[in-house]
């Protein structure tokens, strides 16, 4: 599908010729795709309406950053998202395309890997998420401070409730897996920044950092790791930084050192901390690895 086909066919959905999409606009867009993808097909077809609605949550997550409910076409046509969806036109090859779907957001694999997910973590199975449910996602490496500060942000704020306490749906939920799964990217960083900035201040002081950090070390301390420092974290992360008012870390300094993402699973994941605390002897395996297809 070229993008002037596919400029055509959203211009024929855009109900108000506006320019822009609504997610029902978006998600008839996908449904209309999915014929002619080689790789979805065959979906069944009781799946398709999930399908199409995981499908376009990352289009309205990436092109629709202020959540307006409605996303510019020229923007969807520029985006990595629709290049992302385009290369499930191409014959899947055996067992080696199907290792590497997961990794497509679009592809089959990863929207039921999403809907699964879902389900196993909703335990009392009422359709949302609590906190202490939420607290399982991926192997419960996250902190619980940042699970708080996540429901805090992006599921209860803004939101009265008489007495209840909020949970999060599928719609928060798929929002907080893009963000981190792209916490490289300007949206995904936006996202958990909001988390980490604990008194709303719209940047981050030391005491903020020792708090956070102080989650994660616990982690790491529970599972017989050696003793951190976390005023040496703390250091590192403000030389990863090197933001432009030493006092303070902005989301603006955390985007352009960089190294945002790698920062981000530092303070909210014992996980991305092991990762960076082992970077070098996991460069070396890969470059080990490397060397050894290069050989074959």
């Amino acid at each position: 599908v070229s993008l002037t086909q596919a400029r055509i066919d959203m211009s024929e959905l855009d109900e108000d010729s506006d320019g822009f999409l609504q997610p029902y606009e978006m998600e008839a867009y996908i449904r209309g795709l999915i014929p002619n993808l080689a790789q979805l097909r065959d979906m069944p077809a009781e799946f398709i309406q999930m399908y199409c609605h995981i499908a376009t949550h990352k289009f309205f997550f990436f092109c629709d950053p202020s959540r307006r409910g409605k996303a510019c076409i020229k923007k969807i046509l520029l985006s990595n998202c629709l290049q992302e969806l385009m290369e499930l036109h191409q014959e899947s090859e055996g067992e080696a395309a199907d290792t590497e779907q997961p990794d497509n957001w679009f592809s089959l694999a990863s929207t039921q890997r999403i809907c699964d997910m879902f389900i196993d973590l909703d335990r009392d199975a009422n359709g949302t998420l609590s906190e202490e449910e939420l607290q399982g996602y991926a192997d419960a490496t996250l902190t619980d401070i940042f699970i708080q500060r996540a429901f805090d942000e992006h599921v209860r704020h803004g939101k009265t409730v008489n007495g209840l306490a909020w949970e999060m749906d599928l719609e928060s939920f798929l929002d907080f897996v893009l963000a981190l799964e792209n916490k490289d990217t300007p949206e995904g960083l936006t996202y958990i920044f909001k988390c980490l900035d604990l008194q709303g201040k719209g940047y981050l002081t030391a005491a903020d950092i020792h708090i956070l950090f102080r989650d994660v070390r616990e982690k790491w301390i529970q599972v017989g790791n050696y003793e951190v420092c976390i005023e040496d974290v703390r250091d590192e992360i403000w030389d990863m930084v090197k933001p432009v008012d030493p006092l303070r870390i902005t989301l603006c300094d955390m985007l352009q050192c960089k190294q945002g993402g790698t920062i981000a699973s530092m303070l909210i994941d014992v996980r991305g901390f092991w990762a960076h605390d082992n970077r070098e002897n996991l460069l070396q395996e890969e470059g080990e690895s490397l060397d050894i297809d290069g050989a074959v």
